[in-house]
């Protein structure tokens, strides 16, 4: 896979809109909400058949599930349905912040990896807690940049810089972003990919969004291989001051 942008499929106007936003992301995985799929309808009226699933991976998510039993049930209805060990795992411990429930979280984890699953916990920034779901077999962590759906942008990035440093798996910021250059800002910090739903779906023009989304989370990864300037408290000329010419 190419792309760092992973993109999800609700609150769009229409299925083509969803579509235009995919191909515009240049999206290569989207995440499907297994308790919103509806597998007994007619072709063409469900959301899978608007998925381009030559060039998309899907990830199924535990969206919706506040217990871990709920999300394992989820997940093992998903692998059947969409064959696929992938799931974004998603236990959720408050309805008002949809903050997820760390100890829930960790539970369900450890029976999903037990059972084969490639499993990706939506998590809260929390170093300790990514270093645990890494110690028990996660493929990656998620933790959140602010609540889902919120648009507040990165609100600890100082938490994220020392995830980014503990955990040597995959580290993918999800929930909060709200523009492009959170996005930007989440690659500068290290991480390896961003997920956004609603920063795309919510905007007056989605598919503009979604393609500045699209090179926001590039131009961060460069910026953070290339290694930004230091910081200075003065100013420092960017001409030299050798041979300059002389006051009259």
């Amino acid at each position: 896979m190419n792309s760092r942008l992973i993109v999800g499929t609700g609150r769009y106007r229409d299925f083509e809109q969803m579509q235009a936003c995919h191909v515009a992301s240049g999206t290569e995985m989207v995440t499907v909400a297994l308790r919103r799929v509806e597998f007994d309808v007619s072709d063409g009226a469900g959301v899978l058949d608007h998925i381009d699933r030559d060039r998309i991976h899907l990830l199924p998510n535990t969206s919706g599930c506040y217990t871990p039993e709920d999300a394992v049930t989820t997940a093992e209805l998903g692998r059947e349905l969409l064959g696929t060990d992938l799931v974004k795992l998603e236990v959720i411990g408050d309805d008002r912040t949809l903050f997820p429930d760390a100890e829930g979280t960790l539970e369900a984890a450890r029976r999903l990896v037990k059972a084969g699953f490639v499993v990706l916990p939506y998590c809260t920034d929390d170093p300790v807690l990514c270093q645990r779901l890494q110690d028990i077999g996660c493929a990656a962590v998620m933790p959140l940049a602010a609540p889902i759906g919120s648009g507040l942008g990165i609100r600890n990035p100082t938490n994220l810089m020392i995830i980014r440093e503990q955990v040597s798996i995959p580290l993918i910021v999800d929930a909060g972003v709200g523009t492009a250059s959170d996005a930007a800002l989440a690659m500068e910090l290290g991480a390896d990919a961003v997920l956004m739903n609603t920063a795309i779906a919510a905007a007056d023009d989605p598919v503009q969004m979604a393609t500045a989304m699209k090179h926001a989370v590039i131009a961060g990864q460069l910026a953070r291989q290339a290694g930004r300037m230091p910081r200075r408290l003065y100013a420092t000329a960017s001409s030299p001051l050798d041979g300059r010419l002389g006051t009259p």
